[in-house]
C-alpha cells in the first residue's frame, strides 16, 4: 500500500507558491501544442494558424472549466457566491466546461479565418490526452478527485484526506484517459483526419466510455452524491457525450 502525503506546492519563490497542477496545465498544453505542430497538422493553412489559434483555446479551457464547474458540479454555491466565481486560484475546474469552452474557441476562430472548425477540434482531441494524463497526476498529488475504499494491493492511502486505503482513481484516469486515450486516437488518426470531425467523435466516444467506468472506483463530489440511478454527475455527463460523439461520427464520417 502506497502512502500519499505530496505537497501540492511544487515551488516557493518568496511569498509566490507555483503548484503541481498549475505545472500540469502549462506543460500539457506546452507539449501539446509542440507534438501538435510536429507530428499531427497537415493542413498548411491550419498550421500557420496554430499559434494564433493557440490564445483561443488557452481562454476556451480556462473560462470553459470555471463556468463548467460552477453550473455543473456546484451552481447552488456559486448562485449564492456569485464573486468567487472568479477566484481560479481556490481551485474548481471541470474537464467538462473546458471541453465546451474548446469547442466554442475554435468555432469562433474557424468563422474568423473562414474555416472549418472541425480541423482545429481534430487536433486537439489528439494531443488533448497529453494534458488529461499530466493533470490526472496533479489531482493525485494533490489528494484530490481520490477513490473509493478498497483493500486491492495496490491501493493508497492520502494522509490528507483519512487514513483509509482507496482506489488511485486519478491514476486509474491519467492511464486510460490519458496514455491509453493517446495510443488509440494515434492508432486512427491517418484514416480519419481527412474527414474532419470523425477524430473529435472519437474522442467523445472513448473519453467518455473510459470516464464513466472510472467513476464507479471515484467518491462522487461531495456537493452532489449519486444524483440519478445510482450514477455520478460525471457519468451522467458521459452518457450525452457518449451519443453526441456517436451521432458527430455517424455523420462525419458519411460525409463524403
Amino acid at each position: 500500500m502506497f502512502i500519499n502525503n505530496f505537497d501540492p506546492v511544487a515551488l516557493e519563490i518568496f511569498s509566490l507558491e507555483i503548484r503541481w497542477y498549475s505545472l500540469a496545465y502549462i506543460f500539457g498544453i506546452i507539449i501539446g501544442w509542440i507534438i501538435a505542430k510536429k507530428l499531427f497538422i497537415q493542413d498548411i493553412e491550419v498550421k500557420n494558424k496554430f499559434d494564433d489559434y493557440l490564445t483561443y483555446l488557452i481562454i476556451g479551457i480556462i473560462l470553459g472549466g470555471r463556468l463548467g464547474y460552477a453550473f455543473i458540479y456546484n451552481l447552488s454555491f456559486y448562485i449564492n457566491n456569485p464573486l468567487d466565481v472568479f477566484k481560479i486560484w481556490q481551485g474548481g475546474l471541470s474537464f467538462h466546461g473546458g471541453l465546451i469552452g474548446v469547442i466554442f474557441a475554435s468555432i469562433i476562430f474557424a468563422k474568423k479565418n473562414n474555416q472549418n472548425s472541425f480541423l482545429y477540434m481534430d487536433i486537439v482531441a489528439l494531443v488533448a490526452p497529453i494534458g488529461i494524463f499530466f493533470g490526472r497526476i496533479a489531482n493525485f498529488i494533490n489528494s484530490e478527485l481520490y477513490g473509493t475504499i478498497t483493500n486491492v494491493p495496490w491501493a493508497v492511502t492520502f494522509l490528507r484526506v483519512d487514513n483509509i486505503p482507496r482506489h488511485p482513481s486519478q491514476l486509474y484516469e491519467a492511464l486510460l484517459e490519458g496514455l491509453f486515450l493517446f495510443l488509440i486516437l494515434i492508432y486512427f488518426r491517418n484514416k480519419f483526419l481527412k474527414k474532419p470531425g470523425v477524430i473529435s467523435g472519437l474522442f467523445l466516444i472513448i473519453y467518455s466510455i473510459f470516464r464513466f467506468f472510472v467513476e464507479f472506483y471515484r467518491v462522487p463530489d461531495e456537493q452532489l452524491g449519486y444524483i440519478f440511478l445510482n450514477l455520478t454527475m460525471g457519468q451522467v455527463v458521459s452518457l450525452i457525450l457518449v451519443l453526441s460523439g456517436l451521432i458527430l461520427f455517424y455523420l462525419k464520417y458519411e460525409t463524403r
